[in-house]
């Protein structure tokens, strides 16, 4: 189900609890948070402040359980297949762990990926070619994870998640791994996506290095928003 909305990400009254009855245990309280296409955000917080719960609430990984939660136009309470399969193949998912096939090479792993996107083969296997070469792995086309530092493999799920091009990039501290370099790399490649593409990113890291290519700054504490910066201002 569909909701007219010009907001890539709207949500308001949001709350989310583990457990249920007396063992239910409040993470998150009463988020109100809007993001429009093409923003470029960062959400930060002390541990244990419910910043990947609110990431995997809005990638449809949880269902949401109270108040509203809007994501480019689905209304995410009420969602269900085939919708639901729809709407996750418009997001790109960037995880703290790589997740990378062992037998599949660096190429293989983010073709895999796309060719979850129809389009002509020739044409996904040179974005592929490019992307991985822009992340600093063109000579490793044909290695397999075991063959890869951990911030190279990072890098190719990175590139796995952005290969088609999608409407949202939800990220969890995806420059963990990284040196300096590739993170402004990697930093670079996904302001591109939110400011030429009209790409919403919306990436939960503690990585300071991160702050200044971002468009706002926003700050959970104890399952509250704390803070809201649009840091042009």
């Amino acid at each position: 189900m569909t909701s007219a909305t010009n907001k890539a990400i709207e949500i308001a009254g949001l709350d989310y609890s583990f457990g249920t009855d007396e063992t239910a245990k409040q993470v998150l309280f009463e988020i109100e948070l809007a993001l429009e296409p093409g923003e470029f955000a960062i959400m930060t917080g002390p541990s244990g402040s419910g910043k990947t719960t609110l990431l995997s609430l809005v990638g449809a990984l949880r269902r949401p359980q109270g108040g509203k939660l809007n994501v480019l136009g689905h209304d995410l309470n009420t969602l269900e297949s085939p919708e639901l399969e729809g709407y996750r193949q418009q997001l790109g998912f960037i995880f703290q762990l790589h997740n990378l096939f062992p037998a599949l090479t660096a190429f293989q792993s983010v073709q895999m990926a796309g060719d979850l996107h129809p389009e002509a083969a020739g044409q996904m296997d040179d974005r592929i070619r490019a992307l991985l070469t822009q992340l600093g792995l063109g000579e490793r086309l044909d290695y397999r994870p075991h063959q890869l530092s951990g911030g190279q493999r990072q890098r190719v799920a990175i590139a796995r998640a952005l290969v088609h091009r999608p409407a949202l990039v939800l990220a969890d501290e995806p420059t963990a791994a990284l040196d300096g370099e590739n993170t402004k790399i990697v930093l670079g490649l996904l302001a591109e996506l939110a400011h030429e593409r009209g790409t919403t990113v919306l990436m939960v890291t503690q990585d300071n290095r991160v702050f200044e290519s971002a468009d706002r700054l926003i700050n959970l504490v104890d399952g509250r928003l704390d803070s809201d910066v649009r840091l042009s201002e």
